[in-house]
This record gives structure tokens, C-alpha cells and sequence, in this order.
């Protein structure tokens, strides 16, 4: 069969946009022509362009005009702005996690600490609905880049729960790390809100998809969450917080520990935990118990390379692993961290989608059912915890 060509624009120029092109090198099912990038930094954009050959946008509309997939790699208060745009002109868009959410009341004065939580969860779950209505009047899609779903660890799980016939009883997964490299992180009324999305929206989207997978296998329809009760905290601004230099706690108004214990429709249980505390590089992992087998997926750290060095300038021109404070002593170097982590697979499933038609594991109903848990878990913990329903997409 001979390999389509796909047109790519890239929107935003920052650390999202750099793994998306890098994964796009790496398509081998189609040819792809990425067209250019747009950004509201210009310099930035134009240093973008100037790197990688590609043309600098003036403006997204031109951008849209020219692609047939959008590459939506910037904050998550842009995400729907974005995603609706492209859509109202037919084309894909591959939209970064978390998909979208509630970025405050527009108010120089807004925190994150004192507003209902339930005023999120309604504007957070309108902005879904508008995306999903967009995606529904158009002949594109969106493509929900969330790579811990094509993950290898969790596409070899999938196959296990398919050939098997598991029942799964229990998930519990968990993503942690020192801190955010970004600084508008540190607000709610840019990330939408703390490390219970930010980090937790991965672990989750991964579980809910993994029951997904078990309903469809066995029963041919999806076995979908029903509850969740969360507690959300603030460890970093509390004034009891002995800085040491090594965790980011900068934080305005977001939390940066938390966790989420989710109810599915078969009774069955999911728990997430999700933080900025944790040092010692990238902690991704999921472990699934079922009635016929058990599977820890190690996301990050990846055990395949371990590498010990004695001296911390050895290796000044060596790129470890990312977040890891030190090169000193023993560290888990990945062969090929994206590979580990998912990311070319995602792009690859998404261009031969846009292509070809194909099916993808990720989509807008994925990543939709993420954000109605998410946002209803920051209504239980604002409850102290109580159980609160999800609506299902």
C-alpha cells in the first residue's frame, strides 16, 4: 500500500511541542510534512521554525488553513480554543492532556483555594461538551494524547486482560516527581488545577481505559467509573514546610499531593495517587490484580540500563533521565525514554487514524471520562472526602 501524506502544523513551541516533533520524525506509517508552528511567543516560535526547518506562522487561522492535523501542545487554557477552531475547519487535532478544564472566573484576583469546587466541575465538564460537540459536527477528531495508554507496558497488559478474560479487581497506579519545570504551573487559572490533574489525569486515564478494555473483551460494551472520593493537599504551602532546595514549592494555590479512590460500575476499584514531592526522577507505574493474574507496568523508571557513576561530572555532557536531581551514584538510564513512555506510539496510531482511517485507543470519550473524575474528585475532597458520582461520556 502506498503511504499517505499528512500535513502537520504544531501549536505552542515549548517543551510539549519539542517530544511532539521528535515523535513525529519517528512516524513510519504515513509521510508526514510538518508544515510549521504558531505560538504566541514569537521568538520563541521562530527559534522553533529556525531549528527544524519549518515555516513560522503568523497566526493560528493560516496555520489551520494549511494541515490536516493540528498539534495542540500549549496550556491547558487554550486547549478548547484550539481544538474548536480546528474542528470548525474539518480538521484532526491531537490535543495534550489534561484535555481541558476550569481555569477560574478571569479575575486577576481569583485562587484556586477559595471558590466551590462544584463551579469546576460544571465549567470544566461545559468545556467538554462544547469540544465533543465540535468533534460531532466535523469530519475531524480528536486524538487525545495521552501516552501512558500506548505505553508498552500498558498495550501488553491490554493484550493479557483480551486473551484471558480477566476480571479486574483492582488498579493503582501513581505519578510523581519533585515539580513542574513550567512556572504557570504554580496557578490554578492557567493548569486548571493542581497535581490531582496534572500528574493524576495519567495513572487515571490509564485505568480507566485498562476497564475499558475488560468490558469490551468480555462483555462487548465498557465498564465505566461510577464514583470517586479524593483528598487533595497542599504540602509545600504548608508553614510547617522545611525548604530544603531540592523540591519545587513555589505553588500559588494548587495542591501538590493527592489521591483519588474511584468506584466502577462493576464495583470494582481503582486508587491514584499523584505528587510533587517524590525525588529521585520520574515515578510512573501501575499495577493491575485480577482474578487470573497480576501485572506492574513500570513506566518510569525503566530497569532495561543502570548505570552507576562515581562522579557527578562525568557525565556533564550525558543526558540521564528526566527530573532526576543528581547524576551521581546509581541511575536508571532508559535506552530510549520515549519509546518506554509511549510517546512515538501515540503519534504513530494518530497519523494512521488521520490517514487511513484507523481506530485509536484514545480518544475524546477517554479523555472526557478523565476530566469528569478528576473534577468530581476535587468536589469530594472539598466535601472531606465523600463519595461523589461521575457522569460518564
Amino acid at each position: 500500500m502506498e503511504k499517505k501524506t499528512v500535513r502537520a502544523g504544531i501549536v505552542g513551541a515549548g517543551f510539549a511541542a519539542r517530544f511532539h516533533y521528535e515523535a513525529i520524525t519517528k512516524v513510519y506509517g504515513t509521510h508526514v510534512d510538518v508544515k510549521g508552528v504558531y505560538a504566541l511567543d514569537t521568538a520563541q516560535a521562530k527559534a522553533f521554525a529556525e531549528e527544524r526547518g519549518i515555516r513560522c506562522y503568523d497566526s493560528l487561522e493560516s496555520l489551520i488553513g494549511d494541515v490536516d492535523v493540528v498539534h495542540c501542545c500549549v496550556i491547558v487554557a487554550a486547549h478548547e480554543e484550539i481544538a474548536v477552531a480546528a474542528l470548525e475547519r474539518d480538521k484532526y487535532v491531537i490535543v495534550e492532556k489534561p484535555l481541558t478544564g476550569y481555569l477560574g472566573d478571569g479575575t486577576e484576583a481569583f485562587h484556586g483555594d477559595r471558590f466551590p469546587k462544584e463551579e469546576a466541575l460544571r465549567y470544566g465538564l461545559a468545556s467538554v461538551d462544547r469540544m465533543l460537540a465540535a468533534e460531532g459536527k466535523s469530519k475531524g477528531r480528536i486524538l487525545y494524547a495521552e501516552n501512558w495508554v500506548y505505553a508498552p507496558a500498558i498495550q501488553r497488559e491490554r493484550e493479557v486482560i483480551e486473551k484471558t478474560g480477566a476480571q479486574i479487581l483492582w488498579i493503582h497506579g501513581e505519578e510523581a516527581h519533585s515539580g513542574s519545570h513550567n512556572p504557570t504551573y504554580a496557578y490554578w487559572k492557567y493548569s486548571g488545577g493542581g497535581v490531582l490533574i496534572g500528574k493524576g489525569c495519567h495513572p487515571l486515564t490509564a485505568a480507566l481505559y485498562l476497564k475499558r478494555v475488560e468490558g469490551r473483551a468480555r462483555d462487548g460494551r465498557p465498564i465505566r467509573p461510577k464514583t470517586v472520593t479524593a483528598r487533595a493537599h497542599a504540602l509545600t504551602r504548608m508553614k510547617t514546610f522545611r525548604d530544603a532546595g531540592h523540591i519545587r514549592c513555589d505553588y500559588h494555590d494548587i495542591d501538590d499531593f493527592s489521591m483519588m479512590h474511584v468506584t466502577f460500575e462493576d464495583g470494582t476499584l481503582a486508587t491514584v495517587f499523584a505528587s510533587d514531592i517524590v525525588l529521585g526522577g520520574i515515578h510512573n507505574w501501575l499495577e493491575v490484580a485480577a482474578n487470573n493474574h497480576r501485572t506492574i507496568c513500570n513506566i518510569n523508571p525503566n530497569t532495561s540500563m543502570q548505570v552507576y557513576n562515581p562522579k557527578e561530572s562525568n557525565f556533564a555532557g550525558v543526558y540521564t533521565v528526566e527530573k532526576i536531581e543528581t547524576k551521581q551514584g546509581w541511575t536508571n538510564i532508559p535506552p530510549d525514554e520515549d519509546w518506554s513512555t509511549g510517546y512515538p506510539q501515540e503519534i504513530e496510531a494518530f497519523y494512521r487514524a488521520v490517514a487511513y482511517g484507523d481506530s485509536v485507543e484514545s480518544d475524546s470519550r477517554l479523555a472526557a471520562d478523565a476530566i469528569s473524575t478528576i473534577y468530581s474528585a476535587y468536589v469530594s475532597n472539598e466535601r472531606g472526602g465523600a463519595e461523589v458520582g461521575i457522569k460518564v461520556y
